[in-house]
């Protein structure tokens, strides 16, 4: 048999060492990947200067979070969800509905390959450092390689569950072993164990930020370390799918912790220990408001226009992705949506489901940051000289808003528009502090109580209860992470480890079936809105975050803007009526405003809402989004539906809509995909298959 396993294929890709250039820490990253690349041969002549090995280690970055982390699963967490056009048969919509298949494309098959060719690039650059003398600088690589490798296999873990641990470089290894070409799933407690002990050494080897010399976060400092450790820590702390590695049977498959009670305590202090040390060295914090934008969106737009400086203090690392050869589409799929202009034509790939966006306070400015209820389109045919407005949507086409393509800075050429992709934020950091506080006493201290209503007054809801019993409280932090970190592609494994994922996927089942009906916690959900009309600025930078509305409630007010006028001579009365409903409601109406009314259950596309767009300058295209059409051309209500949930939903049958795939004790790590040659089952017969996909 030949040596086809992913080791054999890593080492093809090695035959070019992906060492890379620009000290990030004197330049800006736009070009750290343009830079031609050694062969394995010079391996000898890399490391045996620390500047040439410093480039070979910030080669090992390349690539950390592929493209299918998050356009696979970034989803899928009762926060974000997909979006495609025409039908839900493709990849990221069943993988977003937890519906596998190891045979077809229904399952993610790069990620493997990719989180092992780092490995060996780590593994090659922890053996040679080590070989080399012992000064700060080599013990700073060898603790940024040991970091990256043990993220990598973090990602392995919380996807696949146990995989191959390979701690050496392929070279070093006895070509006569089976297990070099042909390594089986190791125990992801003993991997555990090891990253977390080599995460224990790096942290002691990497400088804090402020004694780098760097001038971004984009290489792993010793605060992105801690919190790195944190994570892991509360990771191998925490619950996931188990099964007998032994007898590989279906029926061992278990959401469980690892059985040694007293080292998952000793995990969840290590989680406490270190995030406390980076609250204690006070080099980092919250950005908070400033220039009329709130905290949050202070930091996300400042995000978006790479300015380093007004995000530092948040950002505890975050993965350099702009210029021509970056390592992802990051910022391509996480944005509202445009349609020409200045912008492109570029679809949102994923949409917030309307609960999650009715989920918050009103005083919490993380929703319009996190959300955007428009999406930018043009008036008539898209010519260059048409006129481009942020265009008000419904509920089943929110879309997610911290990446905006409007917020960012202008790119060479529309296929560059790129972010890097924030990693560890301070606010993580809390609330990590929070969970295991709460966690190792048995209900949350005055410090873990502390740290989360940091995270609430800066979100403007410091007037919030803060729990004080255990269970309570780690309900409160499950659900403040997913308003603060909705699109940042953690929070699918957070309800894993935590053992939440079934009862959060049921509940948030149920809950869109009463926002469809409209009863329970969403009987009073206002149907109506009344959009203002918004032209958008088209230029990159554009501040805009949110379109102005109000909600109408009143019977008489609802029976005046329910029948939109066809005709144009009718549009200017149209507009004196809802001048008046504004002026119930507290505003005037400034020469050349205009408003329009949606109603929020039906489709984008509904005969009433695109007569209402109509009615303020909409015509050819008006009935169009840039989101996959099988969201904006549906409603969110029953009742607008006919009387029955729409499908993506609940099916016609009665069967699920949304999540459909979803099985307990099954789903929660992926299978191997074992489609073709290149995919792990296919090339490794000593891999086995997870039991609930034999």
């Amino acid at each position: 048999m030949k040596n086809t396993s992913i080791l054999s294929n890593i080492r093809k890709t090695l035959l070019v060492l992906s060492v890379v250039v620009v000290a990030m820490g004197i330049t800006s990253c736009e070009d750290w990947l343009d830079i031609p690349s050694y062969t394995s041969s010079d391996v000898e002549t890399i490391f045996a200067d620390e500047n040439t090995a410093d480039m070979y280690v910030q080669g090992c970055y390349r690539g950390l979070v592929h493209q299918e982390m998050y356009y696979q699963l970034g989803m899928g967490e009762t926060v974000i969800h997909s979006s495609e056009d025409g039908t839900t048969n493709n990849s990221k919509y069943n993988i977003c509905n937890y519906f596998y298949d190891t045979t077809s494309p229904y399952t993610v098959t790069t990620i493997f390959k990719e989180q092992y060719r780092i490995i060996e690039s780590t593994n090659i650059a922890i053996s040679r450092l080590a070989q080399m003398p012992e000064t700060d600088k080599r013990n700073a690589l060898l603790g940024e390689v040991l970091a990256i490798r043990a993220f990598c296999y973090h990602n392995l873990i919380r996807i696949y569950g146990d995989v191959p641990a390979i701690w050496q470089p392929l070279e070093e290894m006895d070509p006569e072993d089976e297990n070099t070409f042909y390594p089986k799933r190791a125990s992801r407690d003993e991997i555990y164990d090891q990253i977390i002990a080599d995460l224990q050494t790096a942290v002691e080897y990497i400088p804090w930020y402020s004694e780098s010399g760097y001038s971004t976060y984009e290489r792993l400092t010793r605060q992105g370390t801690y919190a790195l450790l944190a994570r892991v820590a509360l990771y191998a702390g925490g619950y996931s799918l188990r099964w007998d590695l032994e007898t590989n049977a279906a029926s061992s498959l278990q959401m469980a912790r690892r059985s040694d009670d007293s080292r998952v305590r000793e995990f969840y202090q290590i989680a406490s220990d270190t995030c406390q040390a980076i609250l204690t060295k006070n080099e980092n914090g919250l950005v908070q408001a400033q220039g009329g934008k709130s905290g949050f969106e202070h930091l996300f737009y400042n995000f978006c226009q790479r300015n380093f400086s007004a995000t530092q203090p948040e950002i505890l690392w975050e993965l350099a992705q702009y210029g021509s050869n970056t390592n992802s589409a990051f910022g391509v799929y996480a944005h509202p949506g445009s349609r020409g202009g200045t912008f492109g034509s570029r679809k949102a790939m994923q949409f917030v489901l309307p609960t999650y966006y009715l989920s918050f306070d009103p005083n919490d400015t993380r929703r319009d940051v996190s959300c955007t209820s428009y999406s930018i389109y043009f008036l008539n045919a898209g010519a260059s000289n048409d006129t481009f407005v942020d265009v008000g949507t419904t509920y089943s086409c929110i879309m997610a808003g911290k990446f905006r393509i409007s917020w960012c800075v202008e790119p060479a050429a529309a296929a560059l528009r790129n972010l890097n992709i924030p990693l560890f934020r301070y606010s993580d950091v809390l609330l990590m502090f929070a969970e295991a506080q709460n966690y190792l006493n048995n209900g949350p201290t005055q410090a873990a109580q502390d740290a989360l209503q940091q995270v609430r007054e800066r979100a403007g809801i410091g007037s919030l209860s803060i729990p004080t019993s255990q269970q309570e409280f780690e309900d409160a932090i499950v659900q403040e992470r997913k308003w603060e970190f909705a699109g940042e592609f953690t929070l699918r494994t957070d309800l894993i480890r935590m053992n939440r994922l079934a009862k959060e996927l049921a509940e948030t089942k149920q809950a869109m079936k009463d926002l469809s009906d409209r009863k329970n916690d969403y009987a009073n959900v206002p149907v109506y809105r009344l959009y203002k009309f918004q032209v958008d600025a088209q230029t990159y930078g554009d501040p805009f975050l949110a379109l102005d509305y109000i909600e109408l409630t009143d019977p008489a007010e609802i029976a005046q803007i329910q029948d939109v006028p066809t005709d144009a001579d009718d549009y200017d009365a149209f507009q004196d009526v809802l001048a008046g409903i504004l002026a119930a409601h507290g505003i005037t109406v400034e020469a050349g405003d205009k408003w329009y009314p949606t109603n929020m259950f039906e489709a984008y596309t509904s005969t009433y809402n695109g007569n209402a767009r109509k009615a303020v300058g909409f015509t050819n295209g008006f009935n169009a989004l840039q989101i996959g059409n099988i969201i904006y051309t549906k409603p969110t209500g029953s009742a607008e539906n006919g009387g029955s949930y729409p499908d993506w939903i609940e099916a016609a049958d009665g069967s699920d809509g949304l999540y459909y795939g979803f099985k307990e004790n099954c789903v929660e790590l992926l299978p191997f995909a074992a489609q073709a040659a290149g995919h792990p089952m296919i090339d490794n017969p000593n891999l086995t298959q997870h039991p609930g996909y034999q």
